[in-house]
């Protein structure tokens, strides 16, 4: 099949840019594997503080924000681990850098950069920066609340509420060290309150999230932009092994070019490439270890694995304006004869772009070196991809758009980042 010759412009959708940045920060505190409630606890905290220091609404609600993504430039459920069980640890700088570089240029966020980029450099550090008083105090603020949920994370669910003048103490402890006088001022009087304890539980944190969430900032932003966001948060999904480096840029890459020579709009081939971005996202929850794994997986480490793309599907269904691209990320280990996962539909409920990110998934994968096997050649993928079409699994028109060039979906699929923006 030839590739489409007709160009189509791209729609400008209009999404809530704020339920956007707390859906995908869903897929941040994934990474905490049992505790995914950090980034949360964090933008909570932020805010108590805002109130007490008697900020703008404005403020609070960038603070927010800026607390529920403050650890984008984690990947990894090992450097999770470490940011809640220390205090402070020699490598704890890395993550704000990678951050910071991830959405310095991307307009809707930009403006979160240097504080996300300094959440871990201390007040005495901080104040002599050349840096504008309000990254500064952002910063701060961002940095004492991620501290204060490291004290107080391995006491929620028993005695928080016995733990609390402990944890005030050991945050006083670092004043005009770590933090600013008058930022710790303002969480000590927040935190007089159980109140404000009690709302860090699991069962209540999910009520600040909701109430903020309802306080809407709707934007129209191109598929441009939303691909650009994609694209941070596949940067970040791709970075958690180093055997899956690439992965999801490379699907979204030979997704967009098997879409554009089965004829369909651009419109909906960005979509296609935005959903094969984003199609990994709860893979951030599976262990470090498991995904590293040099060796066949246990029935119970497959069930973990099994489990991403349903995450991925809630995380995705949750930014109005985003549905279809949720249900074809999510479906992108479905097969037509109902043997797939997570959802098992019949055939004819398994829209054409999701078998297309479904087939490129698989090549990808096949292309790519694993811990456990090697790199497949480009004969050897479109024998396996041509066998699961007899066994009924995938789709056959999209295997024979495949099967014309597969020297080239396989030089896509193998591309540096550079060279993917070449293609």
């Amino acid at each position: 099949m030839q590739q489409a010759s007709i160009r189509y412009m791209t729609q400008n959708i209009t999404i809530d840019i704020r339920k956007a940045v707390i859906a995908l920060s869903e897929s941040l505190d994934l990474v905490g594997v049992d505790e995914v409630q950090h980034g949360k606890r964090v933008a909570y905290i932020a805010v108590q503080c805002a109130l007490q220091l008697g900020l703008d609404e404005d403020s609070c609600n960038e603070l927010f924000e800026i607390g529920l993504i403050h650890d984008i430039g984690v990947s990894e459920t090992s450097v999770h681990k470490q940011l809640l069980e220390k205090f402070e640890w020699n490598d704890e700088n890395h993550h704000c850098i990678i951050g910071f570089e991830l959405i310095k240029d991307y307009q809707p966020l930009a403006e979160y950069a240097y504080p996300i980029l300094y959440h871990h450099t201390p007040w005495h550090k901080l104040k002599d920066i050349k840096l504008s008083s309000r990254h500064k105090r952002f910063a701060n603020i961002i940095h004492l609340a991620d501290k204060v949920n490291t004290l107080a994370a391995p006491y929620y669910g028993t005695n928080i509420l016995e733990k609390s003048d402990y944890i005030c103490s050991e945050i006083s402890e670092h004043r005009e060290n770590h933090f600013n006088s008058s930022i710790i001022q303002a969480f000590l009087s927040a935190a007089q309150s159980p109140s404000f304890w009690i709302a860090m539980e699991s069962k209540y944190i999910y009520n600040f999230i909701t109430e903020r969430s309802l306080i809407a900032k709707p934007v129209s932003v191109s598929l441009d932009d939303i691909q650009f966001l994609a694209k941070i948060f596949a940067v970040i999904v791709d970075a958690k092994s180093k055997f899956t480096s690439e992965h999801s840029i490379n699907v979204a890459a030979l997704a967009f070019y098997i879409a554009e020579s089965y004829g369909l709009s651009q419109t909906v081939c960005i979509k296609i490439k935005i959903a094969a971005l984003l199609h990994d996202l709860g893979k951030l929850r599976v262990p470090d270890e498991i995904l590293d794994k040099n060796g066949a997986l246990t029935d119970k480490e497959r069930a973990i694995i099994n489990q991403h793309s349903f995450e991925t599907y809630e995380i995705l269904r949750k930014i109005p304006g985003l549905e279809d691209i949720a249900q074809w990320a999510g479906y992108h280990h479905e097969k037509l004869n109902q043997t797939g996962y997570p959802f098992r539909p019949h055939a004819e409920k398994i829209t054409i772009e999701a078998r297309i990110i479904a087939i490129a998934d698989i090549f990808q994968a096949l292309a790519q070196k694993r811990p456990y096997r090697k790199s497949l050649s480009p004969h050897e993928i479109i024998e396996i991809l041509q066998k699961m079409v007899k066994n009924g699994e995938i789709d056959e028109m999209i295997v024979s758009i495949v099967n014309e060039d597969p020297e080239k979906c396989y030089e896509i699929a193998t591309a540096t980042p550079t060279k993917i923006d070449q293609l």
